[in-house]
């Protein structure tokens, strides 16, 4: 997704569904006045809730034996069935200010925890967002942060900043690489990471069109410059963020589902590092963004992605990193979303998580692309009664790993 396309806890009560008539009250209201109004049906139902605290402690405190799972050493399972759902959460102009408000605001009107919940840290910023990772880990969710390359003010389509992707392999910015990477390893919790997604559109100043394109680099021309100068510097930040020892990142190689320009040089297995240097697989998919745009169904936007990924390594899981489409009568999104919802998790076995990127926003004609979930009430009905299927895992799949 564009920088364009951006402008613009885990309590009992935050996991209670809506339904009825609250259910369509919320629904219908605009989305900046949304957070009021769930929270007041959350206010409205923690008088119900207080007999079930008062009568069962348990519902209100937290075990030790609970705590102590939490607190230790753990890694995240792939799932061997089903498939983790997960949110980008519109939480205002800073990508990387998470808060838990949100995060609870946006499930109960979906209905269901998320076990993945995304951010950014950009490079611009110079710092590790310590404070947004531990609200979504203490949330019992996983972080997914998008770590990108990019300065002030961050405006797509500009080429290369100070963060060039030459600037990161010549060692220009090793210290706040290996700082970043002490960051990660003092949060010591599982997390993913995305250096520079969406490599292969012509939007990022990482993208390699900005790199020489598609000059050859070997004389039988099956290595071109433009990947090439991405493989080596998505290597090199992996490599220096494990010589820190910051053993619990997990990598994702993430690419648009289709590369612009669409050309073979800027196809997704040029860029591919390696699989000693991907966990996993990413694919962005949007439907209609704007009104100019064609509507596009699920199998068009996915089956030849997903067959390209898939060729690249055997066994990486594979991640909707991004997914979502405009509100643009007479298409239908309800449609578009519940078709997205079943078909993630019954036509492509590879695809282990899905996360949606709840956010709107106002383009310079005026009118807005509203990619959240309730721009319409039969789009979050689809939604809610999509990742209702029990298929679709709001709790992370744990297990115990050994500290080194």
């Amino acid at each position: 997704m564009t920088i364009a396309d951006r402008e613009r806890g885990f309590s009992v009560v935050g996991r209670l569904p809506i339904s009825g008539e609250a259910y369509d009250a919320v629904a219908a209201i605009k989305p900046m006045q949304q957070t009021a109004a769930v929270r007041l049906i959350q206010f409205v139902r923690i008088s119900f809730c207080i007999g079930v605290i008062l009568a069962l402690p348990s519902c209100h405190q937290t075990s030790r034996t609970e705590k102590a799972h939490r607190d230790a050493a753990v890694e995240v399972m792939v799932p061997e069935r089903g498939d983790y759902t997960g949110a980008f959460i519109d939480f205002g102009e800073a990508e990387e200010d998470v808060t838990l408000e949100g995060i609870e605001d946006f499930e109960t009107m979906v209905g269901k925890h998320q076990a993945i919940i995304a951010s950014s840290s950009f490079w611009g910023e110079q710092d590790f967002p310590t404070r947004s990772l531990n609200v979504i880990w203490q949330h019992h969710s996983l972080p997914l942060v998008f770590w990108s390359p990019w300065d002030r003010p961050y405006e797509q389509s500009k080429g290369p900043d100070r963060f060039s992707l030459t600037s990161i392999i010549a060692g220009t910015w090793d210290k706040y690489i290996d700082d970043w990477a002490d960051a990660a390893k003092a949060f010591g919790k599982p997390m993913i990471v995305v250096f520079a997604n969406e490599m292969n559109g012509d939007w990022f100043p990482w993208s390699g069109i900005y790199y020489g394109g598609n000059r050859p680099t070997n004389d039988d021309k099956t290595k071109w410059q433009g990947p090439e100068t991405f493989k080596k510097a998505y290597r090199y930040v992996v490599d220096r963020v494990r010589a820190r020892k910051a053993n619990n990142v997990k990598w994702m190689f993430h690419t648009n589902n289709y590369s612009y320009p669409l050309d073979i040089w800027n196809f997704a297995p040029a860029y591919y590092p390696g699989p000693d240097y991907v966990d996993w697989l990413g694919l962005s998919i949007y439907g209609q963004q704007y009104r100019e745009e064609a509507w596009a169904d699920i199998p068009s936007l996915v089956d030849w992605p997903y067959k390209e990924m898939s060729g690249l390594d055997p066994n990486k899981p594979i991640m909707i990193a991004e997914w979502g489409t405009g509100e643009f009568p007479p298409a239908n999104k309800g449609a578009w979303i519940k078709q997205g919802l079943e078909l993630f998790r019954t036509k492509y076995p590879r695809i282990k998580a899905a996360v949606y990127w709840h956010e709107r926003w106002q383009n310079e004609e005026g009118y807005y692309s509203n990619l959240r979930v309730n721009s319409s009430v039969e789009s979050l009905q689809a939604y809610r009664e999509g990742v209702a299927n029990p298929d679709w895992l709001g709790e992370l799949l744990l297990r115990p790993v050994a500290v080194k």
